[in-house]
């Protein structure tokens, strides 16, 4: 048995979330996983309910589950609220904090039907993109003291801090998982400028040498890592980097996708506990219209199946399950082009034959 804290959030994040458990219930009685969810609020709708993003009861759900299934969360209406109250940071970042979830997992995969939707010419993604990014996500410069602005708002102040243990747990990780794909990994730093990123590779040098020299280890400035991405993405296969560098190269491979709606996250600590969320946001604009892609949600409770629940089968299964119906010509209005094959259809719609794909 299993107990997973489920928070839908704010915007499309009830409808997608709702597709999701569909797709696990349907795969916990092929495989036997015993669910049980335990619904909470958090950002927008929790600061209506009450004045805070993050609620403490919302919190102790959290802390009593197995892992955590998150939505989305904020919107326009919240966005003029004070920085510590706004959805965004007032909800992911404490989470990330208090659990201890130093680990983001972002997979940046562009199945095969949807070539055509990737930013880059067919010739340079040939059978498709699929890249795993491993950022530090509880340290760096977002985390570092001091952090200030001056009095006289002269001068501001933000400090880049990596200790050698925080560089190992989140390397042993990017190791472990190239083991599992095509035994390269990419890490990813700034080493020519920042001290932070002398230990960095001085680390990761000397955890592949005492664990890992039958992975290829490849080291690459970040400047470097961001242009390679969209001149050759397929000589990555899993990139391991700090904090910020992360933070925007994962977004960048993400718009290889063509479609934010495709793509999912996991965010773990040290025991397996996990947040796993879609990164494409709320999207207020098309909220409550049964048009929003439940793929990035769906792919997120397969990650959660594959990291937290160690049913690498099932996750595997979902996957899968996700490619032919694409290959079937499936499409929400996101990926949608209107070509020749292509079956437009609706958030529930989707949901529906990815279950009958399982």
């Amino acid at each position: 048995m299993h107990k997973i804290a489920v928070l839908p959030g704010d915007g499309i994040g009830p409808e997608v979330m709702k597709q999701a458990l569909k797709v696990l219930d349907k795969i916990s009685k092929k495989y036997n996983i015993q669910l049980t969810y335990e619904f909470a609020d958090v950002g927008g709708i929790a600061i209506d309910k009450y004045d805070t993003p993050l609620p403490k009861h919302t919190v102790k759900i959290c802390e009593n589950s197995d892992a955590i299934l998150f939505g989305s969360v904020g919107g326009p209406k919240w966005e003029n609220l004070p920085p510590e109250k706004q959805p965004e940071r007032g909800a992911l970042l404490p989470l990330r904090k208090h659990f201890n979830l130093f680990a983001n997992i972002r997979p940046v995969k562009v199945f095969k039907p949807l070539k055509d939707a990737c930013s880059l010419k067919n010739e340079l993604i040939s059978e498709g993109i699929d890249i795993v990014i491993f950022r530090e996500l509880t340290s760096g410069i977002y985390f570092g003291q001091p952090k200030y602005i001056s009095e006289d708002r002269t001068y501001a102040v933000d400090t880049m801090k990596y200790s050698v243990e925080e560089i190992i747990r989140i390397a042993h990780l990017a190791f472990e998982a190239a083991k599992l794909r095509n035994n390269k990994v990419t890490s990813v730093d700034k080493a020519n400028v920042l001290m932070s990123s002398v230990l960095w590779r001085e680390t990761v040098t000397e955890i592949h040498k005492k664990f890992y020299t039958d992975v290829e280890l490849q080291h690459m400035y970040v400047d470097n890592a961001s242009m390679q991405l969209v001149r050759n993405p397929n000589q990555f296969d899993v990139i391991l980097t700090g904090n910020m560098f992360g933070d925007i190269l994962s977004d960048e491979a993400a718009m290889l996708s063509g479609s934010l709606g495709m793509l999912a996250s996991a965010s773990i600590n040290e025991s397996g506990f996990g947040l796993y969320e879609p990164i494409g946001g709320t999207a207020p604009d098309i909220a409550g219209q049964n048009i929003a892609n439940p793929i990035a949600q769906i792919l997120s409770a397969a990650y959660m199946l594959r990291y937290s629940l160690k049913s690498d089968s099932a996750a595997t299964d979902i996957e899968n399950a996700i490619e032919q119906v694409l290959n079937e010509g499936y499409r929400t209005a996101d990926i949608f082009s209107g070509k020749d094959g292509e079956k437009k259809v609706n958030t529930e719609e989707m949901g529906n034959l990815i279950c009958e794909y399982i």
